[in-house]
């Protein structure tokens, strides 16, 4: 097989997002969101394990044959960082590389709202990118700090597993921590985070209760959290962090939650129709007095009605933003109906029937 590096200069030149190699099937690379084949020779097991043993530490690839699966970090100089898993399949290794562009993008450039700028201003509280896994969420997390870096003088801290985008200390000082590598986990970086002296703390994802809490905790004392959750919208990001908490914990963490949430920004991408590439539509909760009220009075399902009367605080829905992506021409009506949430107001936009027969 090829070295690494050739799939990898090839997943660059193709603008591709993902690098997928696995014994038993040809190279496979992601672009715009279709996969697409780099031979049709298959990979061999164990060539493919002798170049995938050369780019990751010992103790790492010691710890993957012990459990069968293992992510981190790795980076060309001069091209890109990647986010690796390696993993054990029926046909022996397999790899998937995410591509984690080496120049920061701003949020201007991305496309994206101009109040998320505002956030990288914000003094203190938490604010939650959510969205699917491949959303986008990572580089507009990017974006944000990198606005803060260039205007603030303040110490941030990031946690991630692995270290995706790295910045380098401009107005700020930058400090990335990697977990597992320079930290037991989420939340004991968290813990420690909190004796650093930050003002900005980016927490790579909240999978647990303890780091939830610790996030919240970090926000309510006077520090600005960024971190990402696994929901498809602002509603169910407040509903999603109270039901991780035990039944008797809920109404304090529903305050908790209210007093010390700012913002909540869902995103999903979209295949360019106009153009390649991919696009983001936004949801954009701002966490005005009166959207704190709801969460504390568990009046979520109200959330949506808040948003479409907040617009002046730069609020959005995620159904108003892809409708205004279709009707710049930028992307097409099937993947518009089948990602929004409202079907109703899509369907009679389709020509056809859509693709996912269920969501009719």
């Amino acid at each position: 097989m090829q070295p690494l590096n050739a799939y990898f200069e090839v997943l660059h030149a193709q603008k591709g997002s993902d690098l997928h190699l696995a014994a038993g099937q040809p190279p496979i690379v992601r672009v715009d969101g279709k996969l697409m084949r780099l031979a049709e020779t298959v990979l061999d097991h164990t060539a493919l394990r002798q170049e995938l043993q050369k780019i990751i530490p010992k103790e790492k690839f010691d710890r993957f044959e012990a459990e069968g699966d293992i992510d981190f970090g790795y980076e060309i100089e001069g091209l890109a960082r990647y986010r690796a898993n390696y993993f054990k399949q029926n046909s022996g290794i397999g790899a998937v590389f995410r591509e984690i562009p080496a120049s920061i993008q701003s949020v201007r450039e991305l496309g994206l709202p101009e109040v998320l700028s505002k956030l990288a201003l914000l003094p203190r509280g938490l604010v939650l990118l959510t969205g699917s896994t491949g959303s986008g969420k990572s580089t507009t997390l990017a974006a944000i700090i990198d606005a803060a870096n260039n205007t603030r003088a303040d110490h941030v801290i990031t946690i991630e597993d692995p270290i995706e985008y790295v910045h380098q200390s401009k107005q700020c000082i930058i400090n990335h921590r990697e977990v597992g590598r320079h930290t037991q986990s989420f939340s004991t970086a968290l813990r420690s985070a909190l004796r650093e002296d930050p003002d900005i703390i980016l927490v790579g994802e909240m999978r647990d209760l303890e780091t939830i809490a610790l996030a919240i905790e970090a926000a309510a004392t006077g520090h600005l959290v960024f971190s990402t959750v696994h929901t498809s919208s602002a509603a169910a990001t407040v509903d999603r962090i109270i039901e991780v908490f035990s039944s008797h914990e809920q109404d304090l963490i529903r305050r908790s939650l209210a007093d010390s949430l700012r913002a909540v920004v869902s995103q999903t991408l979209f295949a360019r129709a106009d153009q390649p590439g991919r696009v983001a539509a936004t949801e954009i909760l701002v966490a005005t007095p009166a959207v704190r009220n709801l969460i504390r009075e568990a009046k979520s399902h109200q959330i949506s009605s808040a948003i479409q009367t907040g617009k002046r605080y730069g609020m959005q829905l995620m159904d108003d933003s892809i409708m205004g992506l279709l009707d710049r021409g930028m992307i097409d009506e099937e993947e518009a109906y089948l990602k929004s949430h409202e079907k109703e107001r899509f369907r009679p936009l389709l020509t056809g029937a859509p693709a996912d027969f269920t969501e009719v």
